[in-house]
């Protein structure tokens, strides 16, 4: 694709060449660009339109983006990135621009089975936060455009279209969202359904949404009108950002990059929480459950599920243990600290702890290796620690020093201790088997007053009972069979 674009971008220098060496009247010539991509339509087969926009791709790479064009060239980038990577920094200016590409182009690298909102997310925040005025410019000539369109459509229904701000949008998504949770379990309707009829009743001046289940009995039709909850939207910045030190760029939960000023703004009556790396106890590490302090952390260096690809915001994630909790014996089992915590989504949780095919290792940064049933890696790195580096900075206490160095333990011997369990349990459970079998054998000699030996069983079922009675103690070197694999493709048990 790299040799393609770059082909491309020589053509289109060569037929802008020949354009301004033409003297033609203004109203009659074609320009170079136009003639490129007639070119490239017929070459590749493709649209008049999609042919223009891989031209002024190209023409972006080539002119615009060199770094970024080389990265892709040495195959450290893929052509869905590139394509974002263009179209994202269309509108920064050329003063900057080639600041932008050199920082997009060292961060490349990292972008690891990262999906397109992710990868948006990022290019967002390299090109706000170094053209933060262009972008409080462009943001404010974008909100004088806000507007909501009712329109007839088919069928007696309407459609509605909103362009509002990412904050206010996030407001109306969460108060949406609460009217269409606060009806009972026997609710007919579908969530989107109710998130539509929502909107209705705000329309119609209610903050409540009425159950449509038609029971008697429904728990939530007689109970008292509810105080208005206010929505409340995340937003993750530095401190230098919100007191106006730095423009760094903050992060709306589930919507995107937003620049300083817009946070700064928000900011103003918003309830604020100072989120870090905060300090885990060894009594706190041998807890199931991470401590508020703990949880916001994960969730703010995560932002959304860990699993390559997916994009459910961490607020609606699990946070599960990389090294699973022993219950039983806490010192010995996965700990309870921002090295062995992620945030999954329900799926993939359930895909983690029930398909044994697949295997996650984090890395003390909160990097996650996944290991797939076929035994491909994927490697997943937070999304918060991309926006804002210091996330990841490990504050060394004694007592984490302790939680490091036990992790590490397990980590070496993780393997081994799975195979010594599987062993120990198969082996108790053949000595089980045999004493049972055993027991038969003497119960029916009992009864029948004479063994096997001189009258075999004839019966179809326990044949076991003809055979010699068997040792109840282990060889030395007995072994269970190979610990079975999970086929990727069964069905999980629930």
């Amino acid at each position: 694709m790299a040799r393609k674009l770059a082909a491309i971008a020589e053509l289109l220098g060569r037929r802008t060449e020949q354009e301004l060496a033409v003297e033609q009247d203004a109203a009659a010539v074609m320009s170079g660009f136009n003639r490129t991509a007639a070119e490239v339509s017929a070459a590749l087969n493709i649209t008049a339109a999609g042919a223009r926009v891989l031209v002024g791709h190209a023409e972006t790479l080539a002119v615009r983006l060199p770094a970024v064009a080389a990265a892709l060239a040495a195959g450290h980038i893929d052509w869905r990135a590139t394509e974002l990577i263009c179209a994202r920094t269309e509108l920064v200016t050329d003063a900057v621009i080639a600041e932008v590409d050199a920082a997009l182009a060292e961060q490349i690298g990292s972008w690891r089975c990262w999906s397109r909102e992710k990868l948006i997310t990022t290019i967002d925040a390299v090109v706000t936060s170094m053209d933060a005025e262009a972008a409080k410019a462009r943001r404010a000539a974008a909100y004088d455009q806000r507007r909501v369109d009712v329109r007839p459509d088919l069928d007696g229904m309407a459609r509605v279209r909103a362009n509002l701000s990412r904050a206010d949008g996030a407001v109306v998504d969460r108060r949406l969202a609460a009217m269409a949770a606060s009806v009972c379990p026997n609710d007919p309707r579908t969530l989107m359904q109710r998130r539509a009829d929502a909107l209705t009743a705000l329309g119609h001046g209610c903050l409540e949404l009425a159950c449509a289940c038609g029971t008697p009995d429904c728990p939530v039709r007689d109970r008292a009108p509810a105080p208005v909850v206010p929505v409340v939207v995340n937003i993750v910045a530095t401190a230098d950002t919100v007191t106006g030190r730095s423009d760094q760029p903050g992060y709306l939960a589930g919507h995107g990059v937003i620049d300083a000023e817009l946070v700064r703004e928000l900011a103003r009556e918003a309830t604020r929480h100072l989120v870090g790396l905060p300090h885990v106890s060894l009594e706190q590490a041998h807890r199931y459950r991470p401590s508020a302090a703990l949880a916001r952390y994960i969730r703010t260096r995560d932002l959304t599920c860990r699993f390559p690809g997916c994009t459910v915001p961490a607020a609606r994630c699990d946070i599960d243990h990389t090294e699973p909790f022993d219950h039983a014996d806490p010192a010995s089992g996965g700990l309870t600290v921002a090295e062995n915590l992620g945030c999954y989504c329900r799926e993939h949780h359930r895909r983690k702890t029930f398909d044994e095919g697949w295997r996650d290792r984090q890395l003390a940064d909160g990097t996650i290796v996944w290991t797939s049933p076929a035994g491909h890696t994927y490697t997943t790195t937070p999304g918060g620690a991309a926006l804002f580096p210091d996330l990841t900075g490990r504050h060394r206490t004694p007592d984490t020093e302790k939680v490091g160095t036990r992790r590490d333990q397990m980590c070496t011997t993780r393997h081994a201790n799975t195979a010594t369990r599987h062993r120990n349990r198969a082996a108790r459970e053949e000595v089980r088997v045999r004493c049972w079998r055993n027991q038969f054998r003497r119960f029916r000699e009992f009864f029948h007053g004479e063994s096997t030996a001189t009258k075999p069983s004839t019966s179809p079922f326990a044949r076991f009972v003809n055979h010699p009675i068997e040792p109840e103690e282990l060889e030395p070197n007995w072994q269970p069979p190979p610990l079975a694999r999970s086929d990727p493709d069964e069905p999980p048990p629930y």
